[in-house]
């Protein structure tokens, strides 16, 4: 699914993808090369933990809310925009569903 999204096809391989298997109640991220070498592995577990948890507590909106914002946070803070630098937004924000 990340390659045929072309999560990968961003200017700084930073791109990530919150993969929803809702038929095995299984949620996966997964980040380009570019966030995965400044991001270990324990923090995206510590966020599709939290989702799952809101997720197995019916609210499902907050959680995928939440992990998008952590999400957020992270690529802010490593990869910073310039003052006055427009985000470039290379990737689409609506969920692909299948």
């Amino acid at each position: 699914m990340f390659g045929k999204l072309r999560v990968w096809d961003t200017e700084h391989n930073n791109g990530v993808l919150i993969y929803l298997l809702l038929a095995e109640h299984a949620i996966e991220i997964v980040a380009d090369r570019g966030l995965a070498k400044r991001v270990d592995a324990a923090e995206w577990q510590r966020i599709a933990a939290a989702m799952s948890a809101a997720f197995k507590a019916g609210q499902f909106e907050a959680g995928l809310e939440q992990a998008v914002d952590a999400v957020d946070a992270l690529l802010a803070k490593h990869f910073p925009l310039a003052a006055g630098e427009a985000n470039p937004n290379e990737l689409p924000d609506a969920p692909y569903v299948r």
